[in-house]
């Protein structure tokens, strides 16, 4: 079994909600647009909370911010 580990175990979700008010209060129906899809679909993807590494990507892209994905060792919690 392995572990996932977030940034302050938050969700991707409740980061992304962050980053837009940092951003300047921008509605994530703005950043649906932003990213060329619906702000239904991106709506149940937020409500999921199931975003893929190339849409994190765009999502970090769109909003102006890098994203780092990192590894953590299971044994020594070293992250990589």
């Amino acid at each position: 079994m392995y572990k996932v580990y977030y940034f302050n175990r938050m969700s991707m979700t409740q980061k992304i909600r962050i980053l837009l008010v940092k951003k300047g209060n921008i509605s994530e129906a703005e950043l649906a647009r932003r990213l060329d899809t619906t702000p239904s679909n991106f709506n149940h993807k937020m409500k999921r909370d199931n975003f893929g590494e190339e849409e994190l990507r765009q999502i970090a892209d769109t909003l102006d911010c890098d994203l780092k994905i990192i590894f953590i060792d299971r044994k020594t919690g070293e992250e990589t």
